[in-house]
Order: structure tokens, then C-alpha cells, then sequence
């Protein structure tokens, strides 16, 4: 049963605490000027291996952004769906699962571990006088009692701040696509968002469509992708917003990080609406290649997009996005 209270959070940052115990929580405490929230952030997986992985972009740029500045404060109910706020590890193009890093949540000494890591970052939106933490993940509450880490009440929060999609056997009743979980702090002071995105190692990153299961023919080879693991192919450019008539005149630049050549037939480019076009030919070791588009199969909006890579088995093998103002120069290629 996937997520049934997904959304996101948004308000302002004001304390934390370390995760301890038997199932230790960062927690952060955040009001939206009306009622007070706990952020329960995961830095322990209950199943083996512990070490939860994380990956955080300092300058985080996507077409969500956009979508996000306007939001009010307060939490909001997501559809589990592209196209909304909603998140997706795999299918989002959110960052590069494979730049994933295993760490402890509590080591001996200064910013060595996840507790602290993610304290970093908090603490710097605390500071500052202009700011908002955007959480994803699972609404609980309004409870009853009180909050038994921060004492306000009704106890009211948001968990599961992680990638909900991909689980062992144990945990993927709760999986599901478009409904993954991560923390987004802007900092308009210094005119950047950062991302905070945690994936336990007993998941997998490659997931079903439909269920957001597992794929066991692929997974069961390799969980999770191997931090810094090349991909075959890679999207380095795009050409999105030509100079005159945009249609027919968009582009993409493939490039082959190995030492074979690869036949791309089968291969195909799909866009945020799912819109598929098929590639052919061969690219040879090392090359780019140059693939324009026809308009007719794929678009590359001006307001900002996704652009994904899939095999001739259908799995992603690269993922990228632009932001409205990044698409805003005419005639200039997006290099990523």
C-alpha cells in the first residue's frame, strides 16, 4: 500500500535534535505562523546494511522550484503524480542517484556523520531571517498528546523524508511512485535551494512504473548503483529554446563515456509528459553524438523540463532537468 498522506510541508525552521536510540530520527521543529510541525528525518535504516545513503546539491536546480517559491506555508496534499510537486528519485530527474553516499548517523568527533550533516544545513536556515524548509513525505497527526521531543500540541509532523519506492520485501508495502521523500531549504538571502535526498542501501533504483516494486532481474545485481559509477551514455546538452521557430529545431548531445562502441537502436528519449522518441544508429567510443529533434515525438518546454535516457530494456540509464531560467536564453545550449 503506497503513502496515504503525501504532501509537503512547507514553514520556517526553529530547533533540532540529534537522532538516537533504537530508531534514531533527526527532528526538526518548524512552524507555518500558525501551527507547529516535527520533521522526523530517517539517519539509521532498520534493515542491514545501517548506513543510510545521502546525496545533498548545494545549488539545486529544477523545474520545481518554481512550483515551490509560490506555495504557501502550511502542509499541502500531493497527487502521486508527474506533472505536480510530487517526487520521484528515478523518474523526477532529481539529482544522480548514483552520487549516493553510505554514512553513519553518529560517529565520535565534528562533522563526520548524517546527524551532523543534516544539522549543517538546518542551522543555516535557522539562522537566517529569510528563509523556508520544504519536507516530503508523510503527514501524521494531529494527535492528542503532546509532542514527546519538542512538548507543543497537538503533536503533528511529517515522516518518511526519504525514498519510498524500491524496498526489500519487509518494507515495500509502502512503495509507490511520485511519492518519495526529501527536504528542500531555500535561502533567498543567498539566492540558492539546497537539496537534502536519503535512500536506504536495501533499496533499489530501479522500480516499476505502476507499483514503484522493485525490478528483482536488475535489482537483484546491483543495490544500490555504485557511488560514481559511470554511465554508458550520458545527456551533456540540450539545445531548448532555439533562436526563431522552436519546432524541429531542438536538440540533444549524447555522449559515450565507454571504450565500445553501442548500437542505439531500440534506445529512446522521453520527455516530462512521457513522450517517448526512438534512436537508432551507433555511437562510436568516446564520440558525442548530435540528435536533433523533430518536435513531433519529444518537447523540450521554455518553462523547463526532464529529459530521460532509457536502454532498449526500458531502464533509465541518464536523467536530466532544466529550470525556466535556465531555457530563457535564446538560441544558447544547456550544457549539464
Amino acid at each position: 500500500m503506497p503513502l496515504k498522506r503525501y504532501g509537503v510541508l512547507k514553514g520556517k525552521a526553529i530547533e533540532t535534535k540529534k537522532g538516537s536510540g533504537s530508531t534514531p530520527h533527526f527532528q526538526i521543529l518548524v512552524s507555518d505562523d500558525r501551527l507547529l510541525f516535527r520533521i522526523a528525518v530517517n539517519v539509521e535504516s532498520q534493515e542491514p546494511p545501517s548506513d543510510v545513503l545521502y546525496y545533498v546539491d548545494e545549488s539545486f536546480h529544477h523545474p520545481i522550484i518554481e512550483l515551490l517559491g509560490p506555495l504557501p506555508r502550511g502542509y499541502h496534499s500531493l497527487q502521486k503524480r508527474q506533472g505536480e510537486m510530487a517526487m520521484d528519485f528515478i523518474r523526477g530527474n532529481l539529482f544522480d542517484t548514483s552520487q549516493m553516499v553510505a554514512l553513519p548517523y553518529n560517529i565520535p568527533g565534528e562533522d563526520n556523520d548524517l546527524n551532523e550533516l543534516v544539522q549543517k544545513y538546518v542551522a543555516k536556515a535557522i539562522a537566517m531571517e529569510s528563509r523556508e524548509i520544504y519536507a516530503f513525505g508523510e503527514r501524521w497527526g494531529p494527535e492528542e498528546e503532546r509532542d514527546k521531543f519538542f512538548g507543543f500540541a497537538p503533536g503533528n509532523g511529517i515522516h518518511d523524508i526519504h525514498m519510498n519506492q524500491g524496498s526489500s520485501d519487509r518494507f515495500m508495502k509502502y512503495d509507490g511512485v511520485w511519492q518519495d521523500g526529501c527536504l528542500i531549504i531555500h535561502l533567498p538571502d543567498e539566492k540558492r535551494w539546497i537539496g537534502i535526498f536519503l535512500a536506504f542501501q536495501s533499496q533499489c533504483f530501479h522500480t516499476d512504473d505502476a507499483t514503484g516494486h522493485r525490478l528483482p532481474d536488475v535489482c537483484d545485481k546491483v543495490i544500490p548503483p555504485e557511488p560514481g559509477a559511470a554511465k554508458s551514455i550520458c545527456i551533456i546538452a540540450a539545445l531548448v529554446n532555439p533562436r526563431g521557430e522552436d519546432k524541429g529545431l531542438e536538440a540533444l548531445t549524447l555522449l559515450n563515456t565507454t571504450p565500445s562502441e553501442i548500437d542505439l537502436a531500440g534506445w529512446s528519449l522521453a520527455d516530462k509528459n512521457k513522450k517517448k522518441m526512438l534512436l537508432s544508429g551507433m555511437i562510436r567510443a568516446g564520440e558525442a553524438l548530435y540528435v536533433p529533434l523533430s518536435g513531433k515525438e519529444i518537447e523540450l518546454s521554455n518553462k523547463g523540463g526532464i529529459i530521460t535516457l532509457l536502454d532498449k530494456k526500458g531502464l533509465k540509464v541518464d536523467g536530466v532537468s532544466y529550470t525556466k531560467e535556465q531555457a530563457a536564453k535564446e538560441g544558447w545550449t544547456i550544457v549539464f
